[in-house]
């Protein structure tokens, strides 16, 4: 009986999240052109760009914090959410005074993109084979 282990997990919700972040660009860009133009398929390609770095910091954090301590893992995971919290802020803050973006295709294409990952998280997770009990 094979057994994963925390880092194939992690690697594996960032390929596969990676993936459909892509995916969810070229779709959204596309509908963002067709729908508002130029501004539309820059505003989805911003969008999934934005989530595609926020969804790897999680990855990341966990991954990263899974070979410290459980106050280490803690620390690195809350300090993670933080920084993404008040980068977040500062990155929309900073879209919304550039010109020539689509707000609302930046917001969907964050949202789809978002969705999706917790989607792939949560499939990944369930299908592994941890054991709890060594």
């Amino acid at each position: 009986m094979q057994f994963d282990n925390p880092k194939t997990v992690f690697t594996k919700v960032l390929k596969l999240g990676s993936l459909l972040i892509a995916a969810i660009a070229v779709l959204g860009s596309g509908i963002g052109f067709l729908a508002a133009g130029l501004p539309g398929l820059l505003g989805a390609l911003v969008g999934a760009v934005v989530a595609l770095i926020f969804v790897s910091l999680t990855a990341l954090s966990v991954l990263f914090g899974g070979k410290l301590s459980l106050g280490g893992f803690y620390a690195v995971v809350l300090g993670g959410w933080l920084l993404k919290v008040v980068l977040f802020i500062g990155v929309i803050a900073v879209l919304q005074q550039v010109d020539g973006l689509n707000r609302v295709a930046i917001f969907a294409t964050l949202v789809a993109s978002v969705l999706g990952s917790l989607a792939v998280d949560a499939l990944v997770v369930t299908k592994a084979r941890i054991p709890v009990v060594s």
